[in-house]
């Protein structure tokens, strides 16, 4: 069976200061285009069956500089949906609710175009992502590439290790990264996280 490749986007200003970045389409920094760029050499000699990116441009741009040719931008691939906590810091939500967490108290709905998702939405998302690409890796003809979000991937491993959605919280995730989901005897393992080439 093929492995999963996972690459979270390079840095966004709202990334790099910590402000929840779920559906603003907010373009890649400098250093977000540098980290992109540094994934090529890991991409160069390989050549995936199939690439998949969220369709957010911080994704999409991602894939493009580190050479990854072919995507098919794929919807369910999104950031998570922060509704009301859109563009808002962990810290200012704390300052009302100490003991907030994004895994454990979700968010508010926000307006019409950030309505909000729970673990369990984004992980019905996640399964469907894991659907699509399964004929792909048990064909072995190659890797498969996904280009999306620090959440949402989180969220994709837990579901592939066959954890909860809110389990997602046990994987920190860095940008510009490639980390690698695998098979050991038959069941679904990490075979690496945080990767930079």
């Amino acid at each position: 069976m093929s492995d999963l490749l996972l690459v979270r986007h390079g840095e966004t200003a709202w990334s790099a200061n910590g402000r929840h970045t779920g559906l603003t389409d907010v373009p890649l920094t400098a250093h977000g285009v540098e980290e992109a760029i540094s994934l090529a050499p890991f991409f160069r000699d390989r050549h995936p069956a199939l690439v998949l990116t969220s369709p957010l441009r911080r994704a999409v741009a991602t894939a493009e500089l580190a050479g990854l040719t072919g995507g098919v931008p794929f919807p369910d691939l999104h950031e998570w949906d922060y509704g009301g906590y859109e563009g808002v810091t962990t810290a200012e939500i704390q300052r009302t609710t100490p003991d907030w967490s994004l895994w454990t108290h979700g968010v508010p709905p926000g307006d019409a175009h950030h309505p909000g998702e729970d673990a369990t939405q984004v992980g019905a998302r996640a399964d469907r992502v894991l659907a699509r690409v399964a004929p792909v890796l048990r064909a072995d003809d190659g890797n498969v590439v996904v280009v999306a979000h620090g959440h949402f991937l989180r969220v994709l491993t837990a579901r592939y290790l066959g954890l909860d959605p809110a389990d997602g919280r046990l994987f920190l995730l860095r940008t510009g990264t490639v980390s690698t989901l695998s098979t050991e005897h038959g069941l679904p393992v990490i075979a690496g996280w945080n990767t930079r080439p």
